[in-house]
């Protein structure tokens, strides 16, 4: 449930033979428009497709949508302090601790940086975008300090605050990482040095298709060899899960974000959509290891 497979593939095909996916593009804007509008014709026609197969189909079709949620996270607000969502950071951070997350990232990581160090002989450069105060990026940092990994690791997110609480974690407990202000879309650049992985995690679902799209196609220009996304799984599990965990923290707003992400998970669908409407080929892969959804895209 959630993931609707069946429907989501007749869905798909069923655009493929009309011809309105994959869309055309040309510039970066129309790339963004164009996969924000084939999203929604994806839904649309998935809608449809769920109410010809009958009411076993229907039905998770209907909860899906019922779920769903533009609703803007209360760390994405512009209003709240700085302050209030450092501290939502700073929990999110506890609860992936507590849960064992981030050494299950480096796992899934961790075979693309080895790809890369092999094929280049020299570690691999990590970008992470949008990573907040730094919880997965100083946690790479860690297996990078322990020789367990032939990487290094930049970390970046748009809020300053963030980016300094990141930064001071570093330097207090000499870590190889560095942190700076970048902002996913409108950034240029990665920086002077070649970066190899551009890496988002646990963040994708803050981002519309078409902003997700946009990034995907700026790791390319930038001449990364991958673009990495980690997300949690759109499940009933999950949509149950996350705001029970954060409870554990026991700060309301956290609790209510962990509910709106739940809602705003990408489905596997959704991400091939994605995916193939940016690269306008098949080099990218979609999979599910446990809670996690990974997109990876592959240049070159």
């Amino acid at each position: 449930m959630l993931q609707l497979k069946t429907a989501s593939a007749e869905a798909l095909c069923n655009m493929r033979i009309r011809k309105d996916f994959p869309p055309e593009w040309k510039t970066v804007d129309e790339l963004e428009k164009a996969t924000d509008t084939i999203v929604e014709l994806f839904l649309n026609e998935r809608f449809e497709v769920s109410k010809s197969l009958g009411p076993g189909f229907l039905i998770p079709e209907l909860i899906d949508r019922s779920i769903r949620t533009d609703d803007q996270e209360i760390m994405d607000n512009p209003a709240v302090a700085s302050g209030e969502k450092l501290a939502m950071i700073r929990s999110l951070d506890r609860l992936n601790s507590m849960m064992m997350i981030y050494p299950h990232h480096i796992d899934l990581i961790e075979p693309f940086v080895r790809t890369v160090a092999a094929k280049k002989k020299r570690p691999a450069t990590i970008l992470e975008l949008a990573g907040g105060a730094g919880g997965l990026a100083l946690a790479l940092a860690e297996e990078i300090k322990k020789g367990n990994l032939h990487a290094e690791i930049k970390g970046s997110d748009i809020i300053a605050e963030y980016v300094d609480a990141a930064n001071e974690a570093a330097e207090k407990n000499n870590l190889p990482a560095t942190f700076s202000l970048i902002d996913a879309l409108t950034s240029d650049h990665a920086g002077d040095t070649e970066v190899d992985i551009i890496l988002i995690s646990q963040s994708l679902h803050h981002f519309t298709p078409g902003q997700i799209a946009v990034m995907i196609e700026k790791s390319r220009s930038w001449g990364a060899s991958f673009f990495l996304a980690l997300d949690g799984h759109r499940s009933p599990e999950l949509l149950c899960g996350v705001p029970l965990m954060a409870m554990l923290q026991g700060k309301k707003n956290f609790m209510l974000d962990g509910y709106t992400s739940a809602r705003k998970f990408y489905s596997e669908a959704e991400l091939q959509i994605i995916a193939e409407t940016a690269t306008r080929k098949g080099n990218y892969s979609i999979t599910f290891s446990w809670p996690l959804t990974v997109l990876s895209v592959a240049f070159g």
